[in-house]
């Protein structure tokens, strides 16, 4: 997998102050999307132990919340594949962490749908993840006035309780 980029202080995708992995390759091609250079799964660098031992490092702060993973997709196949190992680490070494995703892919429909009964590696990673932001980039629907994310198609789930519950809990962004 490569990375188009990593953000050490970020405030703009997710709660607190996070550590962001821009990660490269998306099949989605949404019109207008604000990192069209991530599409290209070989654009960026490597994502090597190095590379994830710095992210680690970044993480390893006490006024740092979390991770956010966004791209690109974290969710194509090949991400999810590279990730999985990689999120197995921040979990084992910094378990009070949280952990965001945005993914154009769709909870109910792509990720719980298929994703998680045909690929290997969503289950798992799935059960890493704290909160994701699903849904398409729309650009019709592009409002500057939603926090964390670009479009009002795009939903805000709890993970773990939407799973847990077996039924879409969203994440109230009234409370942060």
């Amino acid at each position: 997998m490569n990375y188009a980029d990593i953000k050490q202080y970020d405030i703009a995708n997710g709660p607190g102050v996070r550590v962001s992995l821009f990660v490269s390759g998306c099949t989605h091609h949404c019109k207008n999307c604000f990192n069209k250079e991530a599409w290209d799964f070989s654009y960026g660098k490597p994502f090597t132990a190095e590379t994830q031992e710095q992210i680690l490092s970044y993480l390893d702060k006490p006024y740092v919340r979390g991770l956010t993973l966004l791209g690109g997709e974290p969710f194509e196949r090949e991400n999810q594949e590279a990730l999985l190992p990689f999120l197995r680490r921040v979990k084992e070494r910094l378990p009070d962490k949280d952990i965001w995703a945005f993914s154009g892919y769709d909870f109910e429909k792509d990720i719980t749908g298929y994703m998680y009964r045909e690929w290997e590696p969503t289950k798992e990673l799935l059960s890493m993840i704290d909160v994701l932001v699903d849904g398409e980039f729309i650009e019709e629907q592009k409002s500057l006035n939603l926090r964390f994310k670009g479009s009002a198609n795009q939903r805000t789930i709890l993970v773990q309780e939407s799973l847990a519950a077996g039924k879409l809990v969203l994440y109230d962004l009234t409370v942060e």
